[in-house]
């Protein structure tokens, strides 16, 4: 039995026992009342580690009595998808309570031909698709399949969660219920944890085995001390730790080198996919470098297609390359800020009319409605520069981007305010 590890061993068979995600499972809640209907919709779960996505899918099939079947992005492609669909084609629809759930773990991880293949099954419902992924569907599923599917995010769980799964497992466990177990102390478990249940049992299975007194007093010294010989075993089991992610991307935006480089390490000997980090250089080099250092997005952008043509285990090197770089760039966030700004001002202020001036006017039509009348062709001017409105009347004026404090945008702020004066408070 001990082969199987403690979170396995007493995973949830029903709502009834599943602990957290009330906000999807509560009382007039999403999945509530699709199963009180008995009409599920496809759905891709969104979320950290351990927060039951799983779970979660194993028990909408049981208690609507469908077909299960189940793929791991990781290990499955075109050739297994097809294989489940030709056998589940004629099995109902939309409305019937015959219709197979497919469960797709990590879907994240099949590329556009594989979304692809499921598009035809999931539109005519010869499947109920249920795609669990740890990272942002809007980034990593298809927009044909996402606009067939309701995302539902779950949260990482919390203290209060995870002590009443930690009780529940003692109580349950064949294992554990035959041992005397005191919880003196659960800071250093629950901590540990970040939020994630089956790190969590994993761990209190470790610190139970590794303590031989009794009874078995879980303290957080038997935690951290049962631990330090397996500190990289989940990571390499494919857990993903969102505090290490964070420290990682903070310390390359707070311009330590020396910390960025530890927390790249963490993740390398943890296990974790190198595109995955890869692409979140892009992100920071955009975000939090911009153009402060424009070339930043340049070395991100090719350690990514690098790591892509080399993988692990010299990948670490252009990771580690790309990482410093970053880390002792100059930082601004102007880009970023200007365009959240610039987002909020459009749902603010609606589709505002192009001014005439600056709309394409390909037909003679339009040249007689005023399309593209007084427009000034900057490169006929001094300098390729000319005075004149480029934005709406309603909010002419108004300033998006503010040049960061750095030596590259205080000549662009210069720049900007020798051209436009007062316009826009360059």
């Amino acid at each position: 039995m001990q082969n199987i590890p403690l979170a396995e061993r007493v995973r949830p068979t029903d709502l009834k026992s599943f602990v957290g995600q009330e906000h999807l499972i509560g009382k007039n809640a999403l999945l509530t009342k699709q199963l009180q209907s008995g009409m599920l919709s496809s759905l891709i779960f969104w979320g950290p580690p351990g927060t039951g996505k799983t779970t979660l899918a194993n028990i909408l099939a049981k208690e609507t009595a469908r077909p299960f079947y189940k793929l791991s992005a990781i290990n499955s492609g075109v050739k297994d998808i097809r294989a489940i669909l030709d056998k589940v084609k004629n099995s109902g629809g939309l409305f019937s309570t015959s219709t197979p759930i497919l469960f797709i773990d990590e879907i994240h991880r099949f590329n556009k031909s594989q979304q692809d293949s499921l598009l035809e099954a999931v539109e005519k419902a010869w499947i109920i698709l249920i795609g669990a992924t740890t990272e942002n569907p809007s980034f990593e599923v298809n927009n044909a399949l996402l606009s067939r599917c309701q995302v539902l995010k779950l949260k990482p769980l919390d203290e209060k969660s995870l002590f009443k799964i930690l009780t529940q497992a003692i109580k349950k466990d064949t294992f554990l219920k035959n041992k005397k177990i005191e919880l003196s102390e659960t800071g250093a478990l629950l901590n540990l944890s970040g939020g994630d249940a089956r790190k969590m049992l994993n761990i209190f299975e470790q610190a139970v085995l590794f303590s031989d007194e009794d009874p078995i007093v879980i303290t957080d010294q038997l935690v951290k001390k049962s631990i330090e010989h397996i500190a990289f075993l989940y990571d390499k089991k494919g857990d993903m730790h969102y505090d290490i992610v964070s420290a990682f991307i903070k310390s390359v935006r707070g311009s330590d080198p020396n910390a960025a480089v530890y927390w790249l390490a963490r993740m390398i000997e943890g296990g974790e996919d190198p595109i995955f980090i890869a692409r979140r250089l892009i992100i920071l080099a955009s975000e939090d470098i911009g153009l402060a250092n424009p070339n930043a997005l340049l070395i991100a952008n090719a350690a990514f297609d690098a790591v892509n043509k080399i993988g692990w285990p010299e990948a670490r090197i252009i990771l580690a390359e790309a990482t410093i770089y970053l880390a002792t760039s100059p930082k601004s966030n102007s880009a970023y800020q200007a365009i959240n700004q610039a987002q909020k001002l459009v749902k603010e202020t609606g589709n505002l009319p192009v001014p005439l001036s600056i709309r394409n006017a390909p037909t003679q039509l339009m040249k007689k409605q005023g399309y593209g009348k007084g427009y000034q062709y900057a490169h006929n001017f001094e300098g390729n520069f000319v005075k004149m409105e480029f934005l709406p009347d309603e909010i002419s004026g108004k300033s998006l981007y503010q040049p960061g404090k750095n030596s590259k945008e205080e000549k662009i702020r210069q720049s900007l305010h020798e051209k436009w004066k007062d316009k826009y408070g360059f």
